[in-house]
């Protein structure tokens, strides 16, 4: 079974973790420090690296730390992992959901620009995949509404935006390290800030709200969670880091194929390769009433042919949850259509070039009722 991604470790990877359990240190300790320095010089810009236990938790802690709660509200887009709208619940605070675009999956600056509220306290775009939203223009309508700008880059490791690493901008980046990104620490996150202010604060929402003085003298001064990330996971991003650029390079090779395999269709809708792109996923849309078969329908024939596939995303919109703050079908088209038609193919640096051919012949297949 050709599955839709996979973790691509190697012998290095396991000498890493080994080393750490030996060594007795596993909580959070030299290997969390020298991960975060790396994490720093990769991404460039002066920024300051903190590493959680998963991306949803460095999301979490700076909305915490910006003091987001009740009436507050928080612009996300209607389409993506629910992580980013849950952490505005989490909160107390209201999503404020936003259309996205129908190929790059991102929101843009005229839908921001249309949601704001005098409530309106912060905007989460979301890089898509690894695709970059056009973050400009966003940035300069958040300085025009002294709005914090809270990017979401858990599936955007490695990629650029205006040949800048993501990450760089000084302002609150997230990311994600589960085993099905680009790069992997078990679970894990990062933040790349450049806010010393802030950064305090979620420096004691991190771990207890623990502070310690030049003596070591430890004092509570506010309320703090425990989202650290323990030295076996930044051990294994330490080695994953260093691969990172490789294996973004070896999934631009295969998108490529991808690309040029696909066939014109009126029944198909592709994603756009655009410079930078770390090609998290490879998400298609298929109108499956032009083809007279669901999605359940094809997810079947694809697994007779030993391939997997994933759904990526769902519109956040229409869960029951999000329902309760009078979302309704048709309030977000683009979004309803990509959770209706949206079909996530196989893509993983592990792949072969074959793999790709085969799954190409598949989706073909489906295109042509021959399935």
């Amino acid at each position: 079974m050709l599955p839709f991604t996979r973790p691509t470790l190697d012998t290095e990877e396991f000498e890493a973790i080994k080393e750490v359990l030996q060594s007795g240190w596993l909580a959070t300790g030299p290997k969390v420090a020298a991960f975060e320095t790396a994490l720093a010089d990769y991404i460039g810009g002066d920024v300051q690296l903190r590493v959680f236990n998963s991306g949803t938790s460095a999301l979490e802690a700076v909305l915490l730390a910006y003091g987001i709660g009740p009436g507050d509200e928080v612009i996300v887009p209607a389409m993506s992992f629910v992580a980013s709208a849950n952490i505005i619940v989490r909160c107390g605070a209201t999503p404020k959901f936003v259309d996205v675009d129908l190929i790059s999956r991102n929101i843009d600056a005229a839908a921001v620009a249309a949601a704001i509220t005098p409530n309106t306290k912060v905007v989460i775009p979301v890089h898509f995949a690894g695709r970059a939203v056009d973050m400009d223009p966003i940035y300069q309508l958040a300085n025009q509404h002294d709005l914090l700008v809270l990017e979401d880059a858990a599936q955007a490791i490695g990629t650029q935006y205006k040949g800048r690493q993501i990450g760089s901008s000084g302002n609150p980046v997230c990311f994600s390290f589960h085993p099905n990104k680009n790069m992997t620490t078990i679970e894990g996150g990062a933040l790349a800030i450049n806010d010393p202010v802030l950064l305090k604060k979620i420096d004691g929402i991190r771990f207890h709200g623990i502070e310690r003085d030049a003596q070591g003298d430890m004092d509570v001064t506010a309320w703090g969670g425990k989202m650290n990330m323990p030295d076996v996971g930044a051990a294994l991003g330490l080695v994953q880091l260093k691969k990172l650029d490789g294996f973004n390079r070896k999934r631009r090779t295969l998108v490529e194929r991808y690309l040029q395999q696909l066939p014109a269709h009126d029944a198909l809708v592709l994603p756009a390769d655009v410079e930078g792109h770390s090609w998290h996923m490879f998400c298609i849309l298929l109108d499956w009433e032009t083809l007279g078969l669901n999605r359940n329908q094809a997810l079947e024939a694809l697994k007779q042919q030993d391939i997997a596939a994933g759904i990526h995303y769902p519109a956040m919109h229409l869960f029951s949850l999000y329902r309760q703050y009078g979302y309704q079908p048709g309030d977000f088209p683009n979004a309803e259509r990509i959770g209706e038609q949206t079909l996530t193919l196989p893509l993983f640096p592990g792949m072969e070039e074959n793999d790709v051919d085969r799954v190409c012949s598949a989706v073909i297949s489906l295109l042509n009722g021959t399935y």
